[in-house]
């Protein structure tokens, strides 16, 4: 075996130099591609899971009103407490005319006794 030393002459074709420094050049170059495509895959993925956090928080908060609501929604609200007062009137009114129409009953059946025991 030969001796290896500072002195050491080796020759190399220039096409077989020029190969290798190409195959350095694609070698880089497809390793900054490849970081590259995994940096924009890992963005892609920390966005994907910070909308779905605040979409699971708008699903949870959102039904519970802890977000607020929308005009239309307000609208709605007071339309329906509006309704709700007008079905309590409605039904204490109902009290009313069935109390009324009782004593109206009460007061029928005394007059056509006092009627029946004058015409007798």
């Amino acid at each position: 075996m030969a001796a290896i030393s500072e002195d050491t002459n080796l020759t190399i074709p220039l096409k077989n130099i020029l190969g290798m420094i190409a195959l350095t050049a694609v070698a880089t170059m497809a390793y900054f591609s490849i970081e590259s495509r995994l940096t924009t895959l890992e963005h892609s993925v920390d966005m994907t899971y910070v909308e779905i956090k605040s979409n699971s928080e708008f699903r949870i908060l959102w039904p519970r009103g802890q977000l607020g609501s929308l005009p239309a929604d307000a609208r709605q609200d007071m339309l329906i407490e509006g309704l709700e007062r007008d079905v309590v009137e409605l039904r204490e009114m109902q009290d009313r005319v069935h109390e009324l129409t009782i004593r109206i009953g009460t007061l029928e059946a005394l007059f056509d006794t006092k009627n029946s025991e004058s015409t007798n």
